[in-house]
């Protein structure tokens, strides 16, 4: 089956409702990950887990260090 959104009778409006739109819609967050890790997911959840997509916080910020002086008496 060949599908053509440009040859659609519908309006840009009605996308939202359309079938096409709602299978190659993608939930936040899960369009980044790679197959291993939609894979591991898919592990979880046939196991009985529920699997919750986070976002990854931010990397922690580096303080660079000043070199200690020191005091020689």
């Amino acid at each position: 089956m060949i599908v053509d959104c440009g040859r659609c009778a519908g309006s840009a409006d009605a996308c939202r409702g359309c079938l096409v739109s709602a299978l190659l819609d993608t939930p936040d967050g899960i369009a980044d990950l790679t197959p291993g890790e939609l894979r591991a997911i898919e592990t979880f959840e046939l196991a009985g887990f529920e699997v919750e997509i986070v976002e990854t916080p931010e990397p922690p910020v580096v303080v660079p260090m000043l070199p200690r002086r020191r005091h020689v008496a």
